[in-house]
């Protein structure tokens, strides 16, 4: 059996993702260290008649990466390639995490303008399944991109901007790793900046009824209810002056680490073992935290500890349509016997021009469902997922959902310009697999 090109391969272990809940197992896995190496690694794959898929870190709850051809490790492509302070972008290698991108760009005075609530991915995982916060006007990491480099399905290096191959970048920066491996993301970043987060604890109705004025009058706002109770949990994050006067040691232990993370765990464990607990546990945890105010850069502010594992589903649905949909989502637990231990989580994001953008031309809010790992999650999943089909909604590329292309195609306006560039750029489905036959066609 040929190896291939790069470091570590001809190695057969099976693949697993973060949540545990995919698994796969490769004929090989390659970490190439440069280009040259990822692209050797293609055309000697496409020579034995192997599919290629590159993985991160295994954040997606689908089945994105998993393959039974050959596994594309970035591990070795990891960095910085170019600071150009007057373009305001910067240049990184795709397999870097976002937390090492954070730390980087902090320590030259520069910062991308928005983010998700965790920095665990790479760049280029994070940015393919189309990884977001929260935003008045501030877009997803995609969003972001302005430009890319990726190995295609010959072995060729193609480059793509808003002003080269123009077309590829319309769909490659949400681009489900099935146009080609991307080795370089080009993003663009701004001087750092601070952030005020104000967190508050609200009612569920408080929140629904105001939720317009909240939306309108912050740059970031989110939200979390608790399941079972009435009760809210708010986050407010603006632009300030500063200095950064971040949360007190303490506070942030109590806060971020035992109630977060520490007493999480433990609750949801003994929710898992007697589910008759969850709503006493829910009412107690949804007052739990405490309202605080603090500052700080915003990588410090938007992302938090994410230690607890669970499984997600997340729809993103019209942002008018939000409030109708959660107090659908909410009347329908209501009245089941589901035992739900684990926050929704609401956010927003502007409509972006990116083909298969959960917000491409629409103006999107969503709702995240959670259930802690090996707790049975498909019943509370497929009741809310019909709620949110009912308002168009779209699934997160890299979250729990059963759409397949025919519905994608009636939710997406361009999903046949993305299609159709899958098609021209990938004929044989070399990046192929599974889950996007289902999701984009044959």
């Amino acid at each position: 059996m040929s190896t291939g090109s790069g470091r570590n391969a001809g190695t057969t272990k099976a693949w697993r993702n973060w949540a545990g809940n995919v698994t796969s197992r490769p004929v090989r896995e390659v970490t190439p260290a440069s280009v040259d190496e990822l692209t050797a690694a293609v055309r000697a794959a496409a020579d034995e008649g192997l599919k290629v898929k590159p993985v991160g870190t295994g954040h997606s709850f689908t089945a994105t990466a998993a393959t039974d051809g050959v596994l594309i490790r970035p591990d070795l492509l990891t960095g910085i390639r170019k600071i150009d302070r007057a373009a305001g972008t910067v240049t990184v290698e795709a397999g870097t995490p976002l937390k090492r991108l954070n730390a980087a760009l902090a320590r030259e005075g520069l910062s991308l303008t928005n983010m998700g609530d965790i920095m665990e991915q790479t760049v280029s995982g994070a940015t393919s399944t189309g990884t977001h916060g929260t935003g008045r006007e501030s877009a997803s990491i995609s969003a972001q991109i302005k430009g890319l480099e990726l190995v295609t399905a010959d072995g060729s290096v193609l480059s793509c901007s808003e002003k080269e191959n123009a077309d590829v970048f319309a769909a490659a920066r949400v681009g489900l790793g099935a146009l080609g491996v991307i080795t370089a993301i080009t993003f663009a970043v701004e001087p750092v900046f601070f952030l005020t987060a104000r967190e508050e604890p609200m009612t569920f109705d408080q929140v629904t009824n105001e939720f317009d004025q909240l939306f309108a009058e912050n740059e970031h706002f989110e939200f979390y209810w608790f399941p079972h109770t009435g009760n809210c949990n708010t986050k407010r994050n603006n632009r300030s002056a500063g200095p950064a006067a971040p949360p007190g040691r303490v506070s942030a232990f109590v806060e971020d680490e035992l109630l977060s993370n520490g007493l999480f765990q433990v609750v949801n464990s003994l929710g898992r073992a007697v589910p008759a607990t969850i709503p006493t546990i829910a009412k107690i945890s949804s007052k739990a935290l405490s309202a605080r105010t603090y500052t700080d850069i915003p990588y410090k502010v938007f992302t938090s500890p994410r230690r607890v594992r669970f499984i997600e589903m997340e729809y993103a649905v019209p942002r008018e349509a939000l409030v109708e949909t959660l107090g659908e989502l909410k009347a329908m637990v209501d009245r089941s016997n589901l035992k739900i231990s684990f926050p929704v989580e609401v956010r927003t994001a502007p409509a972006d021009d990116i083909a298969l953008s959960t917000a491409s031309a629409r103006e999107s809010a969503y709702i995240a469902v959670h259930m802690y790992k090996g707790t049975p999650y498909r019943e509370y999943f497929t009741a809310a997922e019909r709620i949110f089909t009912a308002h168009e909604g779209r699934p997160h590329w890299g979250k729990v959902h059963t759409r397949d292309a025919e519905y994608f195609a009636g939710v997406y306006p361009r999903f046949a310009e993305f299609t159709a560039l899958r098609d021209r750029l990938d004929p044989d489905r070399r990046f192929g697999n599974d889950y996007l036959r289902r999701v984009l066609g044959d």
